[in-house]
């Protein structure tokens, strides 16, 4: 639901902001106020086409940003694609965002996030529906078609089941495809794969190796520089030329031994000195012990030298380490043993296509029968719909066709021919709706030939019909009291108000008779301060109200259009 419009020097616009709640509401005012131009701010916001024409005279730049509350239950298609660009909001806030510049590129965002034109109006198109001359009209989206009509039937649950046959055999005939490729390279893909996975078998390989040879490497390296140093350690503790470390350690320990005999309190320090002389003969021993274990031996340190060349060239060519190429090694033999075994995949995959093949026929035959059941049932009431909205002369269809494939699903037509048709993940059926607006004329793609004023009655028409299941939470409409009078308007303010128990309603209107059902009035204004001109918009209740809508009617507030006014609104309740 919107919560909060904000425009910035948008063409007579300097400045505005707008609260909307539930319910419908309704925008009035004078022709040239405008009014348009709230409408053209929302369809810039969902992705329509910006120039810096928009701009208003003397400023640089625009700005239109809208507050949306998702509800506790939005769009499973919304919340998928908002969690797919990392958009989500954890409190189910929604800020739309988009600014257009004179000199730089259009910037937009979406809960401060810089995004793409492109998913600014994928988001869009979950959020709201324009209903008018504009280009954010999910009417004139003939792939929208589909969807309204399956969801009129309540088909959406067996659209799926065909749409995940449809992706498997897709996943199929990928794989047929790459089982069915040129022979001969095939065969030097064997051999490669055989060489690389014997190449890495024979170097016996395992994960620690490197880090293990390279510490071996250096012990090696470095044996005689070791034994000298051990040697010379070992020699100052217990050989050298002038008395030894041990041997003076052990005079120490027997001149502490004779002190603390004549005094006592010296026996820790004796005991010290002691224990100081053990540990001394065993650093001794394990000197010595180390020193003589010390080899040079120049053939282990050439093999461990190679050795790490041969693993440095392995990975090198499979890998950053010796796991990776060991990973290699996996994936090499995991190719193998499918291209090795291709005859028996071959089989399975062309068994499995079949089966998926017959599948889709019989779920599409149901899925075409059944939309051919909802399509006589939805232009019926609509038909009836229209009828209500003064276009009684106005026809509805709904075309199902299908088109011919090669590799399409087979499919029995009526008078027992088969045919392969094509699919795509919604089934069989190209569907498209037409219209006949006025009488003696033929049933024509509706995108092609409605006016403003038939697409948003055409629209509310539909939007009535499928209301309870229709998405789309915002529905604004424009132009819908294009061409009709004041009994046809109270039909088309009832029904627009009966709309928005199930949706948020916004309304653009010049008729009295359809602004008295908004649950929200809103005026715009249009005044002269200086040189420029401002469009003002604000809220009205009671008084101003009655004011409005008796301008509205006559042109002029008097007592008789005041008291008119004053019969709208209590036929209303309200």
């Amino acid at each position: 639901m919107l919560l909060e419009l904000t425009i910035n020097n948008l063409a007579i616009i300097a400045s505005l902001r707008l609260e909307f709640g539930a319910g419908f509401s309704v925008l009035t005012g004078e022709t040239g106020t405008g009014k348009s131009i709230i409408i053209d701010a929302m369809t810039l916001l969902l992705g329509g086409r910006a120039s810096g024409e928009m701009i208003r005279t003397g400023c640089d730049a625009l700005s239109v940003e809208a507050v949306f509350d998702l509800g506790a239950q939005p769009s499973p298609a919304l919340v998928a694609l908002l969690e797919e660009q990392g958009l989500a909001d954890e409190q189910g806030a929604l800020i739309v965002r988009r600014e257009v510049s004179r000199t730089r590129r259009s910037i937009c965002r979406i809960n401060g996030h810089v995004v793409t034109l492109g998913v600014l109006s994928q988001v869009g198109q979950h959020l709201v529906d324009i209903h008018g001359q504009g280009e954010h009209l999910s009417l004139m989206d003939v792939h929208q078609h589909v969807l309204m009509l399956d969801a009129y039937g309540g088909l959406e649950p067996l659209r799926g089941r065909f749409g995940d046959l449809a992706r498997e055999l897709g996943e199929v005939r990928r794989g047929l495809a790459a089982l069915r490729r040129d022979e001969r390279e095939l065969v030097r893909r064997i051999d490669l794969l055989r060489y690389q996975i014997d190449e890495i078998d024979s170097a016996r390989l395992t994960e620690d190796e490197e880090e293990e040879l390279r510490a071996e490497l250096h012990l090696l390296g470095n044996a005689e520089r070791r034994m000298e140093l051990a040697a010379e350690a070992y020699t100052r503790l217990s050989q050298g030329e002038a008395r030894s470390a041990l041997d003076q350690l052990g005079r120490t320990v027997q001149a502490l031994s004779e002190l603390s005999q004549l005094d006592p309190a010296m026996a820790e320090m004796s005991q010290q000195a002691e224990g100081a002389l053990y540990q001394l003969e065993d650093l001794a021993h394990a000197l010595r012990a180390y020193r003589d274990e010390i080899e040079f031996d120049p053939k282990r340190l050439a093999e461990a030298e190679e050795r790490l060349q041969l693993l440095g060239s392995l990975k090198r060519k499979y890998g950053a380490t010796m796991a990776d190429v060991l990973a290699y090694r996996h994936s090499a033999q995991a190719e193998l043993d499918g291209i090795e075994h291709s005859g028996e995949r071959l089989a399975e995959l062309y068994q499995r296509e079949e089966a998926l093949l017959a599948e889709m026929s019989a779920v599409g035959a149901e899925l075409s029968g059944r939309r051919h059941e909802a399509s006589a049932r939805l232009s019926t009431a609509i038909e009836q719909e229209l009828t209500d909205l003064s276009m009684a002369a106005a026809r509805f269809a709904v075309d199902l066709r299908h088109e011919t494939a090669p590799d399409g699903v087979s499919l029995t037509e009526t008078g027992g021919i088969s045919a392969r048709v094509r699919y795509d993940a919604t089934g069989l059926d190209q569907v498209e709706f037409l219209i006949s607006p006025n009488p003696g004329e033929e049933l024509k793609p509706l995108a092609r030939i409605a006016s403003g004023g038939e697409t948003s009655r055409l629209m509310l028409a539909m939007k009535t019909v499928l209301a309870r299941i229709d998405p789309v939470p915002t529905l604004i409409f424009d132009e819908i009291d294009a061409g009709i009078g004041g009994r046809t308007g109270d039909i088309v303010g009832r029904k627009l108000r009966s709309l928005a128990s199930d949706h948020q309603v916004l309304c653009v209107t010049h008729l009295a008779q359809i602004a008295c059902y908004g649950d929200a009035h809103y005026r715009v204004t249009k005044e002269v301060a200086g040189e420029r001109t401002l469009s003002q918009v604000a809220q009205i209740e009671e008084h101003d109200r009655i004011e409005e809508l008796a301008v509205m009617l006559g042109g002029a507030a008097t007592e008789a259009s005041r008291r008119s006014a004053r019969e709208l609104l209590a036929r209303r309740g309200g």
